[in-house]
């Protein structure tokens, strides 16, 4: 009998001695830390073609270390091995609910000391977390925190959190409770730590951070809060709140505070809910839930993010709510986490089935060197909102004094211009190609000046509070007035073609100007009509924090630098065609007039042309992010002194103008000496002494 005993207490010895061997598998050594995103592997050696000297794009993988599961993803840069991708897990579903099995195992032979081992059968294994959680802790879900929470978070133990805590919520939410909350938010917590981001780089699946978001929302829609508000949830990482509302609740907010690591001052983030949009709710009693995450905002990877040299850093807490269908409209404050003066701020939505931030469903209603206030719209599809911190402007007192100088010239140019073109007007218009090259001339320089005008009228609107209306009509008369400015330019062209081929026959010059009006006004119209037509529905017409063409979103400024750089290659190829045309003999002496016009016109043409081909060139150019300061001043530079431009070298240096000016100042001259002499004749003094 004691020989039996003995037997049965060693089996219990190496029963509990493979227990905790076992447990060794998902728990990191004391003292280790969780392992970065360069941090080699504790154990195993690296495969030799994943050591030394590599050729560019190349790639390789090793084994994880001892007790891991998977591989580590290594790709060529700079003839180095750098990291690409991290696999390594040590947990499961069996490791989640190793202590429950273990346990069971020993209780079987406790109870009874005659019980022999060969009589002893092996629990059913668990296929599922929720069976495990179902079969070991359906009240809390406690069972499963301490095989999470002693984990190293890896790579692959990040993404195997993720798809526990997705199962979780598709399969275990119908009655969620306050301590079903709790348990679930430790356990997001764990992988939301400032010091495991860095792994979340290594995912494969660049879609895990967004799957996180998307469950812990959804999981957080079937929570049942009582009577009163709640803290429910009050992780460093994760915060969930929660208040009753109905129709006759006074305006409601939920107020988080939470830092980014242990020893910064907490970040501040409020959700409020406005009185008239509770007024939309029945008299039952509802409940709204909001839910703060500080470090989230630095893993959430977009899909499908066109412009990824436009990196969109996310500037606050995200907060996320759950709100009655009913509500449309909610109000949020977020302090901003770099509060340097030029971290402008852009309110935004994520977008659970895009996956990814959308601008046009927040409007910004206040954006300080602190905070930013953002009013949005509710939806099943977008219930998690932050702010994202624009592409840094440049804000330099250099640019202000060009542009504003600059603007000046231009303006005072322009209106000389158009004052020459009155002056000289009936000199220089001899011929139907002389006639419409000085339409032209005045056209462009019509549409040049009430394009600035609209610009200052833009710039000066910016500084105050916008509204979207207005922002709306100064853009789209900006962008109108601008195009109109190109498609002259593009007439110009076409006149020229028109004089170097037609020689029998010349067009009346009225269906000339109904050509050149139809050109110069009728096809800026139907492209700045069509693309407000096309984005205003959806507020992709106008960029945040400016009233011109969005670029981010809808790519409306496309609308203007595709016809004006094409217009700008066809005037380009047109100089070409008569530098070549104008050297042959076939050109009879009976159009050398029209000849010498043509000629002057393409001087002019080629001159201008390229000017406002760079000018909106390097514009282009100060759109990357990262450009240099010298672009942003020769853009300015040549931006604003487009009238001198036009002054210059579409007026003043045509040797016709100048002497039509001279005739018209000598006439002049001689009128006011013949006026001078008739006054100091006897004959004009006895007239006035008679009056």
């Amino acid at each position: 009998m004691k020989s039996q005993a003995t037997t049965i207490c060693c089996l219990i010895l190496i029963l509990a001695t493979e227990y905790s061997q076992s447990r060794f598998h998902i728990r990191a050594k004391d003292g280790d830390k969780l392992q970065g995103p360069e941090r080699k592997p504790k154990t195993g050696r690296i495969q030799e073609k994943c050591h030394g000297p590599c050729s560019t794009s190349s790639n390789c993988s090793q084994p994880c270390a001892q007790h891991f599961h998977g591989e580590i993803g290594f790709i060529c840069n700079g003839n180095k091995w750098q990291k690409s991708t991290e696999t390594c897990t040590s947990l499961s579903v069996e490791t989640l609910f190793m202590d429950s099995n273990s346990a069971s195992r020993l209780s079987v032979a406790a109870p009874s000391i005659t019980l022999h081992i060969l009589d002893y059968q092996t629990p059913e294994p668990i296929r599922s977390v929720a069976q495990g959680i179902q079969k070991n802790c359906p009240l809390d879900y406690a069972c499963i925190i301490n095989a999470v929470k002693s984990s190293e978070a890896t790579s692959g133990n990040i993404a195997f959190i993720v798809e526990l805590l997705k199962n979780i919520s598709t399969d275990l939410s119908d009655n969620v409770t306050r301590e079903k909350m709790k348990s679930y938010s430790k356990v997001a917590n764990h992988i939301l730590d400032p010091a495991v981001i860095p792994n979340w780089a290594f995912i494969p699946d660049k879609n895990v951070s967004s799957d996180l978001l998307q469950s812990v929302n959804w999981f957080a829609r079937q929570l049942h809060i009582q009577n009163e508000p709640e803290h429910i949830v009050d992780e460093f990482f994760i915060q969930t709140k929660g208040f009753p509302i109905n129709n006759n609740t006074s305006e409601r907010s939920l107020r988080f505070s939470m830092s980014l690591n242990n020893t910064v001052e907490g970040i501040l983030g409020i959700i409020e809910i406005p009185r008239q949009e509770l007024w939309k709710l029945p008299p039952d009693a509802s409940q709204a839930v909001g839910i703060a995450f500080p470090t989230l905002g630095a893993v959430l990877k977009e899909a499908h993010l066109e412009n990824t040299r436009l990196p969109r850093l996310v500037n606050g807490l995200v907060l996320s709510v759950i709100l009655p269908e009913k509500l449309e409209q909610i109000l949020f404050t977020f302090e901003k986490i770099n509060k340097s003066q030029n971290a402008r701020a852009k309110c935004v939505g994520w977008h659970s089935r895009r996956r990814r931030w959308d601008e046009n469903v927040c409007e910004t209603k206040l954006d300080t060197k602190n905070r930013v206030q953002c009013r949005c719209n509710y939806t099943n599809v977008m219930m998690s909102f932050s702010i994202l911190m624009s592409p840094i402007s440049v804000d330099n007192k250099v640019l202000d004094y060009i542009t504003c100088i600059g603007l000046s010239v231009s303006i005072l140019s322009l209106i000389l211009c158009l004052m020459i073109e009155a002056t000289v007007w009936s000199r220089v218009v001899m011929t139907d190609i002389s006639y419409m090259r000085h339409v032209c001339i005045v056209n462009i320089a019509v549409s040049l000046l009430t394009a600035n005008v609209w610009f200052i009228l833009g710039s000066n609107f910016n500084k105050k509070a916008q509204d979207y209306n207005w922002c709306v009509a100064v853009t789209f008369f900006s962008h109108f007035f601008y195009l109109c400015l190109f498609f002259w330019m593009l007439f110009k062209a076409l006149l020229i073609i028109y004089g170097l081929l037609v020689v029998f026959r010349r067009m009346m010059k009225s269906r000339m100007m109904a050509i050149g009006f139809a050109i110069g006004y009728g096809c800026p119209l139907v492209i700045a009509a069509t693309t407000v037509a096309i984005t205003v529905p959806g507020k992709g017409y106008v960029r945040r924090g400016a009233c011109w063409l969005n670029w981010d979103d809808t790519k409306a400024l496309l609308a203007f630098a595709v016809p004006a750089l094409v217009i700008v290659a066809v005037n380009l190829i047109v100089v070409l065609v008569v530098a070549v045309n104008t050297q042959r003999p076939s050109i009879g002496s009976s159009k050398s007039q029209d000849v010498a016009i043509i000629l002057r016109i393409s001087k002019n043409v080629a001159i201008l042309t390229p000017l406002l081909g760079l000018t909106w060139g390097f514009g282009i150019a100060t759109l990357i992010e990262g450009t240099s300061l010298i672009f942003h001043i020769i853009f300015a530079l040549l931006n604003a002194f487009q009238g001198f431009f036009i002054l210059l070298f579409g007026t003043i240096m045509d040797h016709k103008i100048r002497d039509a000016l001279r005739m018209r100042m000598s006439s002049l001259k001689g009128q006011s000496r013949v006026a001078e002499n008739a006054s100091l004749s006897p004959t004009y003094g006895s007239k006035l002494m008679n009056r």
